[in-house]
């Protein structure tokens, strides 16, 4: 009999690394790909064949979650969700993935989340497909985390819980629920994480959520001001004037129309 073959995907290449470690153990399972991006897994779960996939819950490109997405939870083999957190685990993750992984990785986590796989892998049942249909559909309702680098911690963030951000070379200060954060990271990085969640580029050192903007002042010198719901006013630059005026009466008429 062949052994199972795993597709590994994981940004961070020690983790990579002592997951190789624990599967050699294993003399019926085979590391067959291993991604380093959410992009990479999402092509390579299109185009392989894969018994089990161990998927970072936030990686560059697609988010472990976004792969689920993109690659469809019917042609995907059972699913084994990979995280950092130093929270508790998701309540979400613990009812419908196969299972999930905690880093550092401990080898008694791992010998019992492989048993439940060598249990769910060959059966002729969309149990796992059924559960990632169901994780994707809660997390619609309640919006999918963010994980945060804090120094050599991780914070995890729902995105409505940040208001706006300011940027300071490699810093960003989070702002929202009369809470300020301090983080690692550039404020394009962000941006480019939170887009989804509808957070916009006001200025060159500022990204806001557009779900807490109440009003729009212009200014004469063609700036514009920002009131936010908690009544923070934030100037946004000349240059972005236009795309959040744009944005905003795209809003206002999807309120009218809903």
């Amino acid at each position: 009999m062949e052994p199972f073959r795993v597709l590994l995907a994981d940004d961070e290449p020690p983790a990579r690394k002592k997951l190789r470690e624990l599967f050699a153990r294993e003399p019926d399972f085979v590391v067959a790909r291993e991604c380093a991006d959410g992009d990479d897994a999402a092509r390579a779960l299109t185009d392989g064949r894969f018994d089990l996939v161990l998927l970072d819950v936030q990686m560059p490109g697609k988010s472990g979650l976004e792969v689920v997405r993109a690659v469809g939870a019917a042609r995907l083999p059972p699913v084994v969700f990979v995280t950092a957190f130093d929270e508790h685990p998701l309540e979400a993750f613990e009812l419908h993935a196969l299972d999930y992984l905690h880093k550092p990785f401990d080898r008694e986590r791992f010998q019992a989340m492989l048993a439940r796989a060598r249990r769910e892998i060959g059966r002729a049942s969309s149990a796992h497909v059924e559960r990632l249909e169901a994780l994707l559909a809660q997390l619609e309702r309640k919006g999918a985390p963010i994980v945060l680098r804090t120094g050599a911690r991780r914070l995890v963030l729902d995105p409505r819980e940040i208001g706006w951000i300011e940027g300071a070379d490699n810093y960003l200060r989070l702002h929202g629920g009369g809470k300020e954060r301090l983080v690692r990271g550039t404020l394009s990085e962000m941006e480019m994480l939170l887009a989804p969640h509808g957070f916009l580029r006001v200025h060159r050192s500022l990204l806001v959520n557009e779900h807490v903007v109440r009003e729009l002042l212009p200014k004469k010198s063609g700036e514009l001001t920002l009131v936010l719901i908690d009544g923070t006013r934030l100037v946004a630059s000349r240059s972005h004037r236009q795309s959040i005026e744009e944005r905003w009466r795209g809003r206002r008429l999807g309120k009218e129309r809903g």
